[in-house]
């Protein structure tokens, strides 16, 4: 099953974490973060990139579960 990244731009503060964690699923756009595609095959570097990020704003999805971040 694939993933799908979601990065909200309301809450993206552009610090690069992400992009720098998972550069194959993640990219700087500007100010803001954004997807390379809009569904990804699973890795654990997209995972690590939703739990760094200092705004929260990075999300990943496995069909309509919210995998990343953890509560």
């Amino acid at each position: 099953m694939s993933w799908t990244v979601r990065v909200d731009p309301g809450l993206c503060m552009g610090s690069g974490m992400c992009a720098a964690i998972a550069p194959e699923a993640l990219a700087l756009d500007g100010e803001h973060a954004r997807p390379l595609s809009e569904t990804t095959a699973p890795d654990d570097r997209i995972l690590e990139a939703a739990e760094i990020c200092p705004a929260q704003a990075l999300t990943v999805h496995a069909g309509t579960e919210v995998i990343a971040p953890r509560p």
